[in-house]
């Protein structure tokens, strides 16, 4: 029989030696208040504004510590392309959605200036809710040998779900910690994660993954 190596703790898991983080859809469509979801498609942002400090830390801290960052933007294609007929069906009863959103090149698409990437930071356009389906994503991990994936962003119960999901099942470790994403709904919220940590994801907190990495918010101030 083949000896299997298999991380069971958080710690082991996290090693920034063999982990990324994956931040899920920070862009301003979707995060700013005058972005097309809060303005065209009327999605309150409360929660957005709740959870963005958090991210804001996370990504502060893999930074101090050395852990490989994929920022993940939706983007829409001019034209109509890439749209499908399944894909156009679910958008228009989506719960706050809109078809015509993160329009390729435009403002709307891009990364929140508090998240915005550094040089060495790779960015991945997506085009459904999954940053694995028709990208390079798992390209980016496989070449840079992760074992671990840390999820974050908007929202729990659709994109980053879905990215958390597809990352199990191309064989990487799934860590999500809960106060670094969230959803217009907390009950969906609340699903997902659990679900999450029941099948599939190690679910914990942004300050556990700090105290493993030994960094703090003082390291940040001093590094940023």
């Amino acid at each position: 029989m083949n000896e299997v190596e298999v991380l069971r703790t958080l710690e082991d898991k996290v090693n920034p030696d063999w982990t990324a983080l994956l931040i899920v859809d920070m862009v301003n469509d979707l995060v700013r208040a005058e972005g097309k979801a809060a303005i065209a498609a009327k999605r309150p942002m409360d929660h957005v504004d709740a959870m963005l400090p958090n991210v804001e830390r996370l990504l502060g801290f893999a930074r101090a510590a050395g852990v490989m960052v994929i920022h993940i933007q939706h983007t829409t294609l001019d034209h109509g392309l890439g749209a499908s007929g399944p894909w156009l069906d679910a958008r228009s009863h989506a719960t706050y959605g809109l078809l015509e959103f993160c329009m390729e090149n435009s403002w709307g698409q891009q990364v929140i200036d508090e998240l915005k990437p550094i040089a060495g930071e790779a960015v991945v356009q997506k085009h459904r809710y999954s940053g694995f389906v028709g990208t390079n994503l798992n390209q980016l991990l496989l070449s840079a040998k992760r074992k671990t994936v840390v999820v974050a962003g908007i929202s729990t119960n659709v994109c980053v779900e879905a990215t958390a999901r597809d990352a199990f099942s191309h064989e990487f470790y799934v860590v999500w910690p809960a106060d670094a994403s969230a959803s217009w709904s907390r009950d969906l919220h609340d699903a997902a994660l659990q679900s999450a940590g029941h099948r599939y994801s190690t679910v914990c907190d942004v300050d556990q993954l700090a105290d493993i990495w030994g960094v703090s918010d003082g390291a940040i101030a001093e590094t940023g």
